[in-house]
């Protein structure tokens, strides 16, 4: 089982290969690789250094919130 981790895109290389996401006030190196049309402010689902597709940031919440509520991820940081 699987398991990625959404969140915000903050920043994009000038190639469009990598980009800097954030959560819960942690910043991660990501590859872009696998997912076409990212932007800055987009939210993508993360897992093992890859975007895997984009999300809506109302999901992104919805997920980021269950996953405070059990006790994964620190409640209101997103």
């Amino acid at each position: 089982m699987c398991l990625a981790l959404p969140a915000r895109v903050v920043s994009i290389d000038a190639a469009g290969d990598l980009a800097m996401v954030a959560v819960g006030g942690v910043r991660k190196e990501i590859s872009l690789a696998l997912v076409e049309d990212v932007q800055v402010d987009d939210y993508v689902l993360i897992h093992v250094g890859y975007a895997l597709n984009k999300i809506s940031e109302e999901e992104a919440q919805i997920t980021l919130a269950l996953f405070a509520e059990a006790g994964l991820t620190p409640a209101g940081e997103v």
